[in-house]
């Protein structure tokens, strides 16, 4: 059973295990906002606090952290040196913490406590669902689960009224591979075409990206530049439960910005955000 928690950008998986899943923290980003002329203080405290809520909530016996951790690439600040350790340290005090490595995480593996533990960031299985960031192919062994839980995108919808005012809300995406697409890529094999999951951004300072108005080439990662994902049939469901239906259904509403796309814009096969 997959079921995210009312309101907050955070996943609860329960097979045999209770898994907590959280994705794209980017703790550090506040160092990146300061020399783009912003001065926010840091919000690990704040971070960690709210995710405490959500351990006390579900008594979670795993957690999952999807993918960007830290925030900052190439470098690692001295923000995320002092934090991210940490963070991490508090979080395997309560549960076991699985990492995959996401497109922000590089040198992560220098900051992790020895009770975490870093797979692939081509990703894992954990108790029948498949796990990955989704800036790489996802491993075979995802495609034989029965969900495929991914992020990467901070998916959004943005609806904009007559008068040109727009709103955006981060949502959860929950469509399915397109089968075509993943046999080009892996070739004959059998799988048992997952469920995917798309997940919000747990940092809500990292903005995101409107699906509405978004083709396959405009989202990040192979899986959307090879059309290996179904986009137009895709559910968006808001962090308090509201099915708004699909991509497709959303954008005959008449309350999508039509953006003027480029010829030149390429396909960004491993692009990271």
């Amino acid at each position: 059973m997959i079921s995210p928690l009312v309101n907050e950008p955070a996943l609860l998986v329960e097979n045999n295990i209770r898994t907590l899943v959280i994705a794209d923290i980017h703790l550090g980003i506040e160092w990146e906002l300061y020399y783009s002329g912003i001065s926010i203080p840091s919000q690990v405290e704040k971070r960690t606090a709210r995710i405490r809520e959500y351990i006390k909530k579900v008594s979670p016996e795993r957690i999952v952290l999807l993918g960007d951790i830290k925030h900052n690439v190439p470098r690692t600040s001295w923000q995320e040196k002092k934090e991210v350790p940490a963070f991490l340290e508090e979080l395997a005090g309560f549960a076991p913490v699985d990492i995959v490595p996401g497109n922000h995480d590089g040198d992560i593996g220098e900051l992790i406590p020895e009770n975490v533990f870093m797979h692939d960031m081509r990703g894992f299985v954990l108790d029948g669902v498949g796990y990955f960031h989704g800036h790489t192919w996802p491993d075979n062994a995802l495609l034989c689960a029965t969900h495929v839980v991914m992020s990467h995108n901070h998916p959004t919808i943005r609806l904009v009224d007559t008068l040109g005012h727009g709103v955006s809300e981060p949502v959860w995406i929950r469509t399915h591979f397109i089968e075509k697409a993943i046999m080009e890529h892996y070739g004959d094999m059998k799988w048992s075409d997952p469920e995917v999951v798309i997940m919000p951004a747990f940092n809500e300072l990292c903005g995101g990206i409107p699906f509405n108005e978004s083709i396959h080439e405009e989202l990040l990662g192979p899986v959307f530049a090879n059309h290996a994902i179904e986009l137009d049939k895709a559910r968006a469901i808001l962090l308090d439960g509201t099915d708004l239906g699909t991509i497709e259904g959303i954008k005959k509403l008449g309350i999508t910005k039509i953006r003027k796309r480029y010829k030149s814009r390429g396909v960004r096969v491993n692009s990271g955000k």
